[in-house]
């Protein structure tokens, strides 16, 4: 996550990246608790699909909290004053998320096993009291704290986060995180995400990565109807 300020900018574009990947999690937790209200029983098959799937999502949300707790709000909190109770309203909302996370693998784990149509729909209604919980934290994350980053946060400490995030993402899945990162963005913004990339990511992107992820949502999602 690297980006300049513009005098123009009416959003400071650090709030402006993290709203984009807020925005990964808000859409997959939301579709997951669908998803997986949609298997049939005894659908093992799809299940253990679905329960990858969380799985991965939801390493990449421990990741994304914990290069917070680690590298951000250590940058943020000794510039604070007030402000700072804010920011350890938002670990500590972490470690409630982290709770319902292990909760929901509980679940999953069982219902994968067998498919069962009980299991499934504890499993789907723990999916979407996370989805409400994480939407909530995020909501008041971007509205009350992400302000204070962009006041006291410099361009190589959020350059940090960034790498941070990087580091974390294993290899084979970086061209996922950037297709899931863009799908709902606006092509502007889109266009103005990508020019920021190294030239050999843009490339990857334009020649496999676009196809790999289209993959990846079929396989997670369904075939999507032709328009």
């Amino acid at each position: 996550m690297t980006s300049s300020n513009t005098p123009d900018s009416p959003v400071h574009p650090y709030t402006r990246e993290m709203a984009m990947i807020h925005q990964v999690f808000r859409r997959e937790s939301r579709l997951l608790g669908g998803l997986v209200q949609d298997v049939l029983p005894g659908d093992t098959a799809r299940a253990r699909v679905l329960a990858e799937h969380w799985r991965q999502y939801s390493v990449g949300l421990h990741a994304h909290h914990t290069g917070e707790d680690e590298v951000l709000w250590p940058v943020l909190l000794p510039r604070l004053d007030l402000d700072a109770e804010q920011v350890l309203a938002m670990e500590a909302q972490h470690r409630e998320l982290s709770d319902g996370i292990a909760e929901v693998q509980v679940l999953m784990d069982r219902w994968q096993a067998r498919a069962l149509p009980e299991d499934r729909d504890e499993t789907a209604e723990a999916l979407r009291r996370h989805h409400r919980q994480l939407c909530a934290h995020l909501d008041e994350e971007e509205r009350v704290v992400m302000p204070l980053v962009a006041l006291h946060v410099n361009e190589e400490q959020w350059r940090a986060v960034g790498e941070r995030g990087l580091a974390e993402t294993p290899r084979d899945r970086l061209m996922i995180a950037l297709g899931a990162i863009l799908e709902d963005t606006a092509p502007a913004e889109r266009a103005e995400f990508l020019a920021r990339l190294p030239l050999p990511a843009r490339v990857l992107w334009k020649l496999i990565g676009q196809r790999r992820y289209r993959r990846e949502t079929d396989r997670i999602r369904g075939p999507r109807t032709p328009a």
